[in-house]
């Protein structure tokens, strides 16, 4: 990283940043391009191990590419604010990010359940009732994150 002062190593810290965003986007080998989506996610953690959720219909690109090779890599920021220095005539943004690398999966039917509550835990509660027939049309995804890296730019810099 070019910018070490803005480096974020700790694990706890990236992993509240990611507590503080709404959507993950998550990048999949395509032919000619990478494929980038922005997804709702949950974040579950085990020890120093992360895991992130996502939930997708039960076909498309998505999955096709994914059975083709399951190596993803994600980004979230959040915190953004704009900081003007009139003096300078300049501007710039202030933001919190988390970027890595990581292996997919399909969720079994059997562990749907539990994975849609860690979803909706990121949102609002892990304990929100939901109508549970939707588990059979919908496809639930695991990420096993294998590396990660932060960043941050404070307002006060």
């Amino acid at each position: 990283m070019r910018r070490k002062d803005r480096e974020i190593t700790d694990f706890k810290e990236m992993v509240e940043i990611i507590r503080k965003c709404d959507v993950c986007r998550i990048a999949l080998n395509d032919e000619n391009f990478p494929y980038i989506v922005p997804l709702n996610f949950g974040l579950d953690v085990q020890g120093e191990q992360v895991f992130l959720y996502f939930h997708a219909a039960r076909e498309g690109k998505k999955l096709d590419l994914i059975a083709k090779d399951n190596r993803v890599t994600f980004e979230m920021d959040c915190g953004h604010n704009l900081i003007l220095n009139e003096e300078r005539m300049s501007c710039t943004m202030a933001y919190e990010s988390v970027i890595g690398h990581g292996t997919i999966e399909m969720v079994k039917d059997e562990d749907k359940y539990k994975a849609l509550k860690i979803l909706m835990r990121q949102y609002h509660a892990e304990d929100f009732p939901f109508n549970t027939d939707i588990i059979g049309v919908t496809a639930v995804l695991k990420m096993t994150v294998t590396e990660m890296t932060g960043k941050r730019r404070s307002s006060t810099h």
